[in-house]
């Protein structure tokens, strides 16, 4: 199962660091979002944040040794007692600072399941 292992940081607009990993690809299919500007994916967390807050992941995919450095923002918040049982967590846009190479990565796991009708944490 995919889990935050670490974040930092101050509550309120400010940067934090999350350490993410994903380590199978249904769970990488669950947390990515391909349909919003350059892609994103959906953090599984207690942890309180607020729209526009900037989060720099560290995502490990699959079973990689590297992280792969994302700069991004909350743009989507599913908060404890969300209608259909949805899972707690937020959704991460990936900033343009990567230049795709992030969405790439996810979209190479990724190749062939993306017009899936199987549900997602989001949609």
């Amino acid at each position: 199962m995919s889990s935050p292992t670490n974040s930092l940081g101050a509550l309120g607009g400010q940067q934090r660091i999350l350490n993410f990993a994903i380590r199978d690809k249904s769970a990488l299919y669950a947390s990515y979002m391909p349909y919003i500007k350059n892609g994103g994916l959906f953090i599984p967390t207690t942890k309180r944040y607020q729209l526009d807050d900037e989060i720099f992941l560290l995502l490990q995919l699959m079973e990689e040794t590297d992280r792969i450095p994302v700069a991004g923002r909350v743009v989507w918040i599913t908060p404890p007692g969300a209608e259909g049982n949805r899972s707690v967590g937020v959704g991460v846009q990936f900033s343009d600072q990567d230049k795709g190479a992030a969405r790439r990565k996810i979209e190479d796991y990724l190749a062939g399941m993306l017009n899936s009708e199987r549900p997602t944490h989001t949609m």
